[in-house]
């Protein structure tokens, strides 16, 4: 169970709070960080959240400030901004065959081995699907023995995870029970619960914590043109592991299966394609601006520029079937495959 948060956290804090939940960039992170260290109420009731901000602080401070005097480069960052429709991670036990995907997905040719660990640091790709892509990420091997001590950075911006799992590996069902708890000891918890997919169960509740991570969760069960019946050995899986993720097999070798990854993320993610136009000249059809759950027209004028939204007049919608340029305002929901023409 969450801890029960202190009722008296001023306006300021609660602000600070709700903008670290949502921020991708490190640096941005660490300065919400200090907000909410300085902002919070000092009394007993709020020593644990003092010291989970404190050790928060520590991390991201050690990561930005990179190795210390007269030492070697760290490695490679740890986090990445997120780009396109979605950032992904991919997360699993050694040997599960994620880089292998990784690779497939998006050409990255990132280092493959048949050892375990071959990944040491996060490995950003682009997967293509449709006219959007969605940003990969491939994270080092998780268990127990292996702690990662920056996942939970490394976790913060994603909005989805593909958890990859190899049904003939020798233990597959004790390493992906591992790689839950291992990160549930991090409060990075793997939800089956998508935007787009209400059907699975309610949203997790918000037990109160900043930093537990909740990632929704798809089970990517790999190597399936190795298995003679995936879908009952996914039944076995899911009854003895008590793992309920929604769940699609795949072959990173064939490609089998590999085509549902990124119509499921799409609708998983409710993603919006918006299209943009200048007046008197056709729509830009091939490059859409992405948004997430329900977008605004002040949202993609924000993401054109800043400028833009803040000189927003008004703007012109087509839509099939019920807009035919119209004169819209900024607060007008938007639906995938709109078409925006901007006016300020």
């Amino acid at each position: 169970m969450g801890r029960t948060m202190p009722a008296n956290l001023s306006h300021e804090y609660k602000t600070a709070e709700a903008a670290y939940k949502r921020a991708s960039d490190p640096k941005e992170r660490l300065d919400l960080l200090r907000t909410m260290l300085r902002t919070i109420p000092k009394h007993k009731g709020t020593d644990h959240l003092q010291a989970d901000i404190k050790s928060r602080i520590k991390e991201l401070t050690d990561e930005l400030a990179g190795p210390k005097k007269g030492g070697a480069r760290s490695g490679p960052p740890t986090s990445f901004r997120p780009e396109g429709a979605g950032q992904i991670a991919l997360i699993g036990p050694p040997n599960s065959g994620k880089s292998t995907l990784h690779d497939r997905l998006t050409g990255s040719h990132a280092t493959v081995g048949e050892y375990p660990f071959t990944t040491q640091f996060p490995q950003p790709g682009m997967m293509p699907y449709n006219d959007v892509a969605f940003q990969l990420i491939d994270l080092p091997p998780i268990t127990p023995d292996h702690p990662i001590s920056w996942i939970g950075n490394a976790l913060q911006p994603a909005h989805g995870c593909l958890l990859v799992v190899d049904l003939c590996e020798a233990g597959c069902m004790e390493h992906a029970l591992e790689v839950k708890d291992v990160l549930a000891e991090r409060k990075i918890v793997l939800t089956p619960v998508w935007p787009g997919n209400l059907a699975a169960g309610p949203p997790p509740s918000d037990d109160g914590d900043p930093f537990t991570i909740r990632i929704p969760t798809l089970l990517v069960v790999n190597k399936a043109d190795e298995v003679d019946d995936p879908q009952a050995e996914m039944a076995v899986f899911e009854d003895l592991t008590d793992l309920h993720y929604p769940a699609i097999p795949v072959s990173a070798t064939t490609g089998e299966g590999i085509d549902r990854l990124g119509a499921f993320l799409f609708a998983g993610l409710e993603i919006i394609r918006v299209y943009t136009k200048t007046p008197g000249q056709p729509a830009d059809m091939e490059r859409p601006y992405t948004l997430r759950g329900h977008g605004t027209v002040h949202e993609v004028a924000d993401m054109i520029h800043h400028d833009i939204a803040d000189s927003l007049k008004f703007a012109r919608l087509w839509r099939e079937g019920s807009y035919d340029g119209a004169h819209v305002g900024a607060d007008l929901a938007l639906a995938d495959g709109d078409v925006l023409e901007i006016h300020t």
